[in-house]
């Protein structure tokens, strides 16, 4: 994003862009919300997309569309269809996709030869494999030490701390849909994402809740480098992911040998699924020079953005623009296949509560696989609390 900015700047003297790094996450916006308020907002702000919708909601965006309109007209048709919709709330544009991302199912082949698996089982050529499955070849990668805690595990389906194994992710591969927007309806008892949260309990209960937080607390604390992941470092030995982690595999992990397929299925023969996500520039309420921040985002978002961003990122980056998708000379040939899976990936429905029901699920996924409660358990309350935020939007 420096270089972005650094980029921008050069070549348009009369608006200078400062670039300002606030930590934060997927959910979180209390500075931002404590700065707007105050006054003392930022111009423009990186927002997790599936997030505008409340966001807008909240009051704390600024509805940009008619600068957009006024500046090309024509520019939302240039950006891959679910990316633009994720940025729009009540038929008006909140922001703009600058960039996504894709989750994929990773596997160690050098891992899998030691176990005396065959290390090419898992690969694309082969389609996507049963959940059943997987979980019996990885059971073969699983040791322990003398007390009987893990010093590798095979698989770990949820392990969102170090991967993207989340509640969508599985809720969509097993056939699952999370709410209806027309009716402004959640819909988490949905059959198929019972089945996955039943699939978190089942492993959970077989690999034991407290052996796996021992495992995740030591091969995986907080703020835990990208080097140490424990699928890098040889401790994990199959990891649903994003795309952007070939990225980490290519700088920290150039020796190892690794595949990359389809986020498994229920059952032989099922579809895969998976979802994508990605992020968007927005301009909070209070913005002192709107159509100066429209212009900069419309630019940093655009192709020309874009196209500067992939090979900033040693072309470990997945644009929205889609008329660059197809230019094979942006992107790391590791990532062909990750590329290919945006023609059939699935996003977050946009609603004015994403935020508060990804925490909901999250929080249901925890107690799910730590077997503290049953999926229907967890998720009736998941539907109960997130609808009863969502009526207060209809």
């Amino acid at each position: 994003m420096r270089r972005l900015v650094e980029a921008y700047n050069a070549t348009n003297p009369a608006q200078k862009v400062e670039l300002v790094l606030v930590p934060g996450a997927e959910t979180e916006v209390s500075k931002l919300m404590t700065a707007v308020r105050s006054g003392t907002g930022p111009d423009i702000y990186n927002l997790d997309r599936f997030t505008i919708g409340e966001r807008a909601a909240g009051g704390l965006l600024e509805d940009i569309t008619d600068y957009i309109n006024k500046i090309d007209p024509n520019y939302g048709k240039n950006f891959l269809a679910y990316a633009w919709a994720e940025t729009q709330f009540k038929g008006r544009t909140f922001g703009i996709p600058n960039g996504t991302d894709t989750r994929a199912l990773y596997w160690r082949k050098d891992l899998f030869r030691e176990a005396g698996i065959d290390p090419d089982i898992l690969d694309p050529k082969n389609g996507p494999i049963d959940v059943k499955t997987l979980q019996q070849i990885a059971g073969k990668l699983n040791v322990t030490d003398a007390q009987g805690n893990y010093t590798r595990v095979g698989f770990i389906p949820w392990a969102t701390q170090i991967g993207q194994g989340w509640h969508y992710t599985f809720g969509y591969a097993f056939g699952g849909s999370f709410a209806d927007v027309s009716a402004m309806k959640v819909t988490p008892t949905n059959p198929g994402v019972v089945a996955a949260f039943q699939y978190f309990y089942d492993v959970g209960k077989e690999l034991e809740p407290q052996k796996i937080r021992t495992f995740i607390s030591t091969y995986a604390p907080p703020n835990n480098p990208p080097q140490r992941n424990p699928f890098i470092t040889g401790n994990l030995g199959i990891l649903v992911h994003g795309s952007w982690f070939i990225r980490d595999l290519i700088q920290y992990a150039p020796d190892i040998e690794w595949g990359v397929t389809y986020i498994p299925v229920p059952k032989p023969g099922d579809q895969s699924a998976t979802w994508a996500g990605g992020w968007s520039l927005v301009i909070p309420r209070g913005s002192k020079n709107i159509e100066g921040a429209v212009r900069f985002i419309m630019w940093m978002a655009g192709e020309q953005g874009q196209r500067l961003r992939c090979g900033f990122e040693n072309k470990a980056y997945l644009p929205t623009w889609q008329p660059i998708l197809n230019d094979d000379s942006l992107f790391a040939p590791q990532y062909s296949f990750v590329r290919n899976l945006l023609g059939v990936t699935k996003s977050r429905p946009v609603l004015p509560v994403g935020a508060y029901y990804w925490d909901q699920l999250s929080i249901a996924m925890e107690e799910v696989w730590t077997n503290t409660k049953t999926p229907m358990e967890a998720l009736r309350v998941v539907e109960t609390q997130t609808q009863a935020q969502l009526d207060r939007f209809k």
